[in-house]
């Protein structure tokens, strides 16, 4: 039989002669009673109470295997976003090495074109300036020709003088022509 604080307050005993004092064992019986009910009331509280642990234990539960399962993806997705990011800028590192080649290549290869350029005007300029030379030699050679032909006109017309040589130097005419 189940004991209940009810249970225990209508609880009849037998009689006897030389029995228990009646009113003395229901004061008993009484205490008894409501000392039961207060730690059933206790005890039912406490289950409730536990209940409520259980059931928030199991709520902190799932958001712990939440949680665990968020940082676990926000690691795995860091690691990958390191991982490519390290592929990428290493990527972007070839690429500029590949480009800073190419312009260097070209630089020298301009360098070489303007070498060579200057090179040729040089050559030009020394041609230039010897055909320059020969152009007033032999116009200054004319020249001189020309002036004794008319030296000797002038001498035969007027009166024997001398003839006067023409001095040129054609490096000073070429210098004042460049």
């Amino acid at each position: 039989m189940k004991f209940s604080p009810v249970n225990i307050k209508r609880q009849e005993f037998s009689r006897s002669v030389r029995g228990y004092d009646k009113d003395e064992v229901q004061a008993f019986l009484d205490k008894l009673a409501d000392e039961f009910e207060l730690l059933q009331k206790e005890n039912d509280s406490l289950k409730k109470e536990l209940e409520d642990a259980r059931t928030k234990v199991s709520e902190f539960r799932k958001i712990e295997k939440n949680l665990q399962d968020t940082l676990l993806k926000a690691q795995e997705s860091s690691s990958k976003s390191i991982e490519s990011t390290k592929k990428q800028s290493s990527l972007m590192l070839k690429e500029a090495e590949i480009k800073a080649s190419q312009i260097l290549e070209k630089a020298r290869e301009n360098a070489n074109e303007i070498r060579n350029a200057v090179i040729n005007l040089r050559e030009e300029r020394n041609l230039i300036i010897a055909n320059l030379k020969s152009i007033i030699s032999s116009q200054a050679y004319l020249l001189e020709i020309k002036v004794e032909d008319t030296s000797e006109e002038i001498v035969e017309i007027e009166a024997p003088a001398q003839s006067k040589k023409i001095d040129l130097n054609i490096d000073e005419i070429v210098n004042k022509l460049l």
